[in-house]
């Protein structure tokens, strides 16, 4: 189930076996080897052996996934009792994986004295800010009233349509029949693409349902892959933006009452605060610069994506 979890998450035999320090053989042996005692395959395996999850295998890795983040929280918890303090930061995967996690190394390289645990604060679960320093969680109404906390807004959850460059190039060559066609991925129901139709003013398709991802790092990487449409958050793919991995097609967003925040509430005995204003700073700081280098533009099939009538 590690190697599966690993192989799911990573989306290739070889990185998960790169990340277990073992085999790609001995990675593929092992899902094999859980596929033969589940009685199914887990995988479809297509032309140049690229895993694509069945749909009961993407429900058995998000399963997964959680539970092992769990288990490790719970193990990071226990060893925290003895030697060196260390910075708690507990953040929801999609600011983990997608803001957080790749610009971590420069906090390392500037506060190399402060040691760092990054852990997951898991939906649905309140954090315990017994254990936890610093937390960067999502709201839907405002800012969390948690008691003995300060919240402070980190980043806007204002979510706008984009595609790969190379769907947002096919739905062009196809024009108002294409756009009829092109496939809506939905993370929370088809409430949000039925929000922005109507906000811009549009008819929407007579079919608003597709694929629905539990996770913002899943729908994330079905945009990516180019399976179709999402409302994404702005602030949290600004850098997919600016690279040109995605693609914004409109300027009309959503969800504009959402938003992802910092909470912070030390707990008795916790790590020295100056090491927790350290990350702030830095934390904010960054933050700053990223929505400095943002690009503003939109792509220019968003003028058609704005008047089209569908």
């Amino acid at each position: 189930m590690r190697a599966f979890e690993a192989a799911a998450r990573c989306g290739s035999f070889s990185a998960a076996a790169e990340e277990l320090c073992v085999t790609q053989s001995a990675v593929s042996h092992q899902i094999r080897h859980l596929e033969s005692w589940l009685g199914a395959p887990l995988f479809a395996r297509g032309k140049g052996n690229r895993l694509k999850l069945l749909p009961h295998g993407t429900t058995l890795a998000q399963t997964l996934i959680t539970s092992f983040a769990e288990i490790e929280t719970a193990c990071r918890r226990a060893r925290r009792a003895e030697g060196p303090a260390s910075l708690v930061i507990a953040a929801i995967p999609s600011i983990a994986v997608c803001w957080l996690i790749p610009r971590l190394a420069d906090f390392r390289r500037q506060h190399p004295d402060i040691r760092l645990q990054l852990i997951y604060a898991l939906h649905g679960q309140d954090v315990d800010f017994g254990e936890v320093d610093l937390a960067l969680v999502f709201s839907k109404q405002g800012p969390p009233q948690i008691p003995g906390t300060h919240t402070t807004s980190f980043l806007a959850g204002a979510s706008a349509p984009v595609c790969s460059p190379a769907l947002a190039a096919d739905l062009r060559r196809a024009g108002e029949e294409g756009l009829a066609r092109a496939a809506l991925l939905h993370d929370s129901g088809i409430g949000g693409w039925r929000q922005w139709f109507a906000r811009a003013g549009k008819t929407p398709p007579e079919k608003l349902e597709g694929p629905l991802f539990e996770d913002f790092n899943l729908l994330r990487a079905a945009a990516l892959a180019g399976q179709g449409l999402a409302l994404c958050p702005i602030a949290m793919i600004a850098e997919d933006l600016r690279a040109g991995r995605l693609v914004q097609l409109s300027p009309i967003t959503v969800h504009d009452d959402c938003g992802y925040y910092l909470v912070d509430r030390p707990p008795p005995g916790s790590t020295d605060r100056e090491a927790a204003k350290a990350f702030q700073s830095w934390l904010f700081s960054v933050r700053d610069e990223a929505e400095a280098a943002a690009r503003p533009a939109v792509d220019s099939f968003g003028a058609f994506m704005d008047h089209c009538d569908n």
